[in-house]
């Protein structure tokens, strides 16, 4: 008899299996290239079309776009950054890495709606920053995506802090010279209250940031982020496509290429 009670106090029925683990949600799909332009992967839903302001019908579809604006990586690891958008709306970012110099692709990161990556600084093999905003309506909310894996996985950090939401600004510069080490130069836009241009400070590698100084002047880095002299991306208007490119001696080979259009939104 105490055995029974024991069983049904814990929750458990004799006799009845417990109960299942809740499922897991789906890895991101891999994408192998093959010579032929990857499509990255884009499943429009009602509440996308709502949410962009979007006018989409079954007789007239809105098309979805990438645009990949930034790369860089150390040997074979390569990171490309930019947006999905329609012909008039942002939808949103897309980080697409890669271990294999190229050849499979994986998201390793969640896509954030309205926003784009525009820039990607690795330090090291291991180490490395994107940067970005959400450019829905205006410019706002600059953020970075930090590593330590070599971009296998990626953090969110805001620049600014939680309780300055929806302020205006976007990323104009930024570098890291050295693992603990950052700083960036946010660009407020002309009608912001106060001086355009804002310069801040990051002591532990992009969590964080402390504002320095302010101009209406254009401010400078003394250093900024390197310009990636391994990988570079080039568009096609032949191919319709992005093709992520690698230094050979003189020269560059095609590692990989991205259709510029993914699909459409229709309700």
């Amino acid at each position: 008899m105490r055995l029974a009670v024991l069983a049904v106090s814990c929750g458990i029925l004799v006799g009845q299996e417990p109960p299942a683990p809740p499922a897991q949600p789906a890895p991101p799909p891999v994408l192998e290239f093959n010579g032929k332009p990857l499509v990255v992967p884009f499943q429009c839903t009602d509440e996308d079309i709502q949410l962009a302001g979007l006018t989409c019908s079954e007789e007239d579809p809105c098309p979805i776009y990438v645009e990949l604006s930034a790369v860089a990586g150390t040997a074979n690891r390569v990171v490309v950054g930019g947006n999905l958008h329609s012909a008039s709306v942002t939808m949103f970012s897309t980080l697409l890495a890669s271990e294999d110099g190229g050849r499979t692709w994986r998201e390793p990161h969640d896509r954030i709606r309205a926003a784009a990556v525009d820039r990607i600084q690795f330090l090291d093999a291991d180490t490395g920053w994107a940067v970005g905003e959400k450019v829905q309506p205006l410019p706002q909310d600059p953020f970075l995506l930090l590593t330590t894996d070599g971009g296998k996985s990626w953090r969110q950090r805001p620049v600014f802090s939680d309780s300055a939401e929806n302020r205006l600004g976007a990323i104009q510069q930024f570098a890291f010279t050295a693992k603990e080490s950052g700083s960036l130069i946010v660009d407020r836009g002309s009608g912001a209250d106060g001086d355009r241009y804002e310069l801040y400070e990051s002591p532990d590698g992009g969590s964080s940031w402390q504002f320095k100084q302010s101009s209406n002047k254009p401010l400078t880095l003394r250093r900024p982020s390197p310009v990636s002299t391994e990988w570079r991306l080039r568009v096609d208007s032949r191919t319709q496509a992005y093709h992520v490119e690698r230094r050979s001696g003189e020269r560059w080979t095609e590692a990989a290429a991205f259709a510029v259009k993914v699909g459409a939104c229709k309700p």
